[in-house]
């Protein structure tokens, strides 16, 4: 049997199966939505390098090694690069030739249960914000404070928790953020075929297992109550897994941000176009005095 058949066998089985717990037993299908909520997607995108290894580094973090490189000038500016979820440190290798061609220091890491690192602590194939919010934090303490930093996906979102709980960054990157998790459990919920019986327990569960609100990772509301450096937001307008509107709500709450639209380039793609890795160099290397407000696109 076509492995095409056999996956479209299998998700018609989960979405049946989550229809009737939702009838029956939303406490059940609440469980089941919340071991999935957690666990780590396979890898998906390029494998090949674009840039060549850096110097390898590991930091200790809940007593487990967080793996990742560095390359330039140690006596150089830092920019610190963020993968997503389900992702690798490697992901963003297009961003080292031009940044340290310009100067800067370069570090990638995997976070927790990704790529070369160790399981966290929700165990191998798991992990939350938060373990990607404390990889980060740790990762800069080892480094050295934080001239800039490029985050993707999921990524952002733990790198604008961290600014709450103390990181200092002089610039931030956001490519395809997502701006808020808690409409996301809506959307898994139509692509797994529950309602909201079971949805609104499985907000709880997953509030209760990362001990907070999911309010807490609502990005544009962070605006409010984090430090907020000049922010470039970057998003596809046909980027299927975080909506282009996500980076529009951030841009319209966050002082001195502006959006950079792309048309084409997807959730990942856009890690490698060339003009999305020129028009972040430039952002990381502007002067201080970012400009205000809101800027037109610079792209269809």
């Amino acid at each position: 049997m076509p492995a095409s058949r056999l996956a479209a066998i299998q998700k018609s089985t989960i979405v049946r199966s989550f229809a009737l717990l939702e009838r029956v037993a939303p406490a059940v299908g609440a469980r089941w939505a919340e071991a999935l909520w957690f666990r780590i997607p396979s890898p998906r995108g390029r494998r090949d390098r674009l840039a060549e290894p850096g110097r390898p580094f590991q930091v200790q973090l809940y007593g487990r090694r967080v793996v990742g490189e560095v390359w330039g000038d140690e006596a150089a500016e830092t920019v610190y690069l963020v993968h997503g979820w389900g992702g690798w440190g490697a992901q963003l290798d297009a961003f080292v030739g031009p940044l340290t061609g310009a100067g800067l220091r370069v570090v990638a890491f995997d976070a927790p249960s990704h790529g070369a690192s160790d399981p966290g602590p929700e165990g191998p194939g798991r992990s939350t914000i938060l373990e990607l919010a404390d990889a980060l934090a740790a990762v800069v303490a080892a480094n050295g404070p934080a001239h800039t930093v490029i985050a993707h996906s999921l990524g952002a979102t733990a790198a604008a928790y961290a600014l709450g709980r103390g990181l200092a960054a002089r610039r931030m990157v956001f490519i395809a953020p997502m701006a808020d998790p808690l409409p996301y459990t809506r959307m898994v919920a139509g692509r797994l075929g529950f309602g909201e019986r079971t949805r609104t327990r499985l907000v709880a569960r997953i509030e209760r297992r990362v001990g907070t609100s999911m309010s807490a990772f609502a990005v544009p509301a962070m605006a409010g109550r984090v430090a907020t450096p000049p922010l470039l937001l970057v998003h596809d307008r046909h980027d299927t897994e975080t909506g282009w509107s996500d980076s529009a709500a951030i841009a319209r709450s966050w002082p001195r941000a502006r959006l950079h639209s792309t048309t084409g380039l997807g959730h990942r793609r856009i890690l490698r176009d060339p003009g999305v890795v020129a028009e972040v160099t430039g952002f990381a290397l502007e002067p201080s005095a970012a400009r205000s407000g809101l800027a037109a696109d610079t792209r269809s």
